[in-house]
């Protein structure tokens, strides 16, 4: 059992990987044996998770990146060849969201969060299913949102991060439909609220309504994702593509 979860000796990208789910992600990949490449748009938030990969003994790079600039993956993806030897895994975790009621959105705002979040995944799925498809194996995940499959009539309102997780799930199940016959699996994590962030501002504000309408009666703690990535990228879903796996205390099934 032990050996369809073991990740060693194959190389990883995990975008947006400085910090919250990314860093998590990252750091659970690297402890199923994983090679980690993290990239993030700022360096001053690179470099402090980097060091901290590298000095639990991870073998791990990093990269500036601007994932909606096609320029800058592929930098990504050839730095992570060049330092890996391959790609094996790629986690499409950056992403960027703009709250505001759809009235009044911006459409710069609304621009940006589909750039980053919908766009810059498949900028970087591309490139790396390049790699992926003569080698004939690959698994990519993409991090997508339970906001993408259940909205709140309360609020808090975000058309653009919406509308972007929920592309991000139909880019997944096309993915997987193109590529399964190159022995690429393509799956999303759709994670509920997690203490972020991109919800810190947000969660103080609906806690109690949040814990009301979840089964588990709770937000999300930290290390509730890594598992399923590692599950996803892992030989133990060697069968498994196309699928939204949410991982929300059950919100999504409540009324």
């Amino acid at each position: 059992m032990t050996s369809l979860f073991d990740l060693a000796g194959r190389s990883a990208i995990v975008t947006g990987g400085s910090r919250g789910l990314g860093l998590e992600i990252a750091q659970g990949l690297a402890e199923a044996g994983a090679a980690v490449m993290i990239c993030a748009r700022r360096d001053d938030w690179l470099g402090p998770a980097l060091r901290g990969l590298e000095s639990q003994g991870f073998r791990a790079a990093g990269r500036v990146c601007d994932v909606s600039r096609e320029e800058d993956v592929a930098a990504v993806v050839e730095a992570t060849e060049r330092e890996f030897g391959r790609v094996d895994i790629l986690v499409n975790n950056a992403g960027v969201s703009w709250g505001a009621e759809p009235e009044a959105m911006p459409l710069e705002k609304w621009r940006l969060v589909l750039d980053v979040n919908l766009t810059g995944a498949f900028l970087f799925a591309q490139a790396a299913g390049r790699k992926m498809i003569p080698r004939r194996r690959g698994a990519i995940i993409n991090i997508a949102s339970a906001a993408g499959v259940k909205s709140a009539v309360e609020g808090p309102h975000y058309a653009a991060y919406t509308a972007s997780k929920a592309g991000l799930m139909g880019l997944t199940r096309e993915l997987a439909a193109s590529w399964g016959r190159h022995g690429i699996r393509v799956n999303a994590i759709a994670p509920g609220f997690f203490e972020t962030r991109l919800t810190e501002h947000v969660i103080p504000r609906i806690a109690a309504r949040l814990e009301a309408a979840t089964p588990l009666g709770r937000i999300g703690r930290a290390g509730e994702i890594k598992g399923a990535a590692v599950f996803l990228a892992s030989d133990a879903a060697s069968y498994i593509t196309g699928q939204t796996l949410l991982i929300d205390g059950g919100s999504s099934i409540a009324g």
